[in-house]
């Protein structure tokens, strides 16, 4: 794979697009309480915007992968930056849920525009240093949001502010897009021409019917989303099997999810740095693996902290893997495919973080706490499985 050496000031705004992307999933869990009282809905309801949220984000992220050649990845980031903003606007403005709901739709379709797009840009422009520490900043985004909650509630303000806040930070990243429109053309090919072989064209409609016949492509989205369902789940369900399955107490067991989510971060960081050096498929490898070790880690039934050693392994083996698995996207689907490809891989991993984990909890609730760990085996020997069927199939040659 081929890369130029990004600009300074490109790395800055993805950088800053991918906190501003994780700031409203951490505001919302702070702000909620307040939220509902101020509306007087059941603690519940908070599921219709999440919905909403989730449906406008998968339709932007497929969307946009098919729309981004024409559009240009420029205009893409300012124009959905500026949606995200207006949305978020709207969440400090609404008079009731309804409006919230309906606004959750618009930051949805404004997110998941930048998260494909950013994505699509870098897998041909970033090496996998700068292409893991852009994801690492989107953890650092979720911590952020609590603490500008936090911070609005503490000082007597009222929840709107802190959207507000967030709001006014968006339509900043919003103008700043806007005015480097130009230089997020200048995108190196995510793989140079073979000798004789004739340059890229274009995406055409017929491609794009190409595009979805391809094997790797469904397969690849398929390893994104069983990713995500195993980051998503390890997060979300640790704290019962470690309260309810392993009798640590409330609080160690609270530190030890925020160490997961906290692997996760380091993780991105450290891996970034070595994937640069070894290369991305010999990384991605070893993390694979090393997700299935912490997996079963979690499973054994064994004492308290086996489990949680697993997770810190689970978490800082999979910092790297979203963000490698977009990075060699080209190399699975051809370079003319990519774009597109990756915006179905972040739809697809939108649904699985959505669907999984929420069958994994009605699979506990009916069964045992017991089993998230060989459901995490599963699933992540599963991912290994999708991850070589999609590296074996050749990429196409157009002519």
């Amino acid at each position: 794979m081929s890369t130029v050496r990004p600009r300074a000031s490109l790395l800055l705004l993805a950088y800053l697009a991918f906190v501003s992307l994780g700031l409203p999933d951490g505001l919302i869990g702070v702000g909620w309480p307040s939220i509902r009282a101020d509306f007087g809905v059941p603690t519940e309801a908070v599921g219709l915007v999440l919905t909403a949220g989730t449906a406008g984000y998968l339709t932007s992220s497929v969307l946009a992968g098919f729309t981004l050649a024409r559009l240009g990845v420029g205009w893409l980031l300012a124009g959905s930056t500026l949606l995200a903003s207006l949305a978020l606007t709207g969440y400090a403005l609404t008079p009731g849920l309804v409006l919230m709901v309906g606004c959750a739709l618009v930051l949805g379709l404004g997110s998941g525009a930048i998260d494909s797009g950013l994505n699509a840009y870098a897998a041909g422009a970033f090496g996998p240093r700068h292409m893991n520490w852009m994801h690492a900043f989107f953890g650092l985004g979720v911590a952020l949001g609590p603490l500008i909650m936090t911070g609005a509630l503490s000082a007597g303000l009222s929840w709107r502010w802190g959207y507000g806040l967030v709001a006014g930070a968006q339509l900043a990243l919003a103008a700043a897009f806007a005015l480097t429109v130009r230089a997020w053309r200048d995108r190196a090919p995510a793989r140079e021409p073979a000798a004789g072989e004739a340059a890229v064209a274009p995406p055409t409609a017929t491609r794009v019917r190409e595009t979805l016949r391809l094997p790797a492509v469904w397969l690849g989205a398929s390893a994104f989303a069983v990713y995500v369902a195993i980051e998503v789940a390890a997060g979300l369900w640790a704290f019962l099997l470690l309260t309810e399955g392993r009798g640590l107490g409330a609080a160690v067991a609270g530190v030890c999810v925020s160490g997961y989510w906290g692997s996760l971060f380091v993780g991105r960081v450290v891996q970034g740095v070595v994937a640069e050096r070894l290369g991305a498929a010999v990384v991605l490898r070893g993390s694979l693996v090393g997700m299935a070790v912490g997996a079963v880690l979690v499973a054994l039934p064994a004492p308290a902290w086996v489990a949680v050693a697993g997770l810190f392994v689970v978490g800082f083996a999979a910092a790297p893997v979203f963000p490698l698995l977009t990075l060699t996207t080209a190399e699975r689907v051809g370079a003319a495919h990519a774009d597109r490809t990756i915006g179905l891989q972040i739809a697809a991993a939108g649904l699985g973080g959505a669907l999984v984990p929420a069958g994994i909890g009605v699979l506990l609730g009916n069964t045992s706490v017991e089993l998230l760990g060989p459901a995490l085996v599963v699933l992540a020997l599963g991912l290994i499985v999708l991850h070589a069927a999609s590296s074996r199939r050749p990429a196409p040659t157009l002519r």
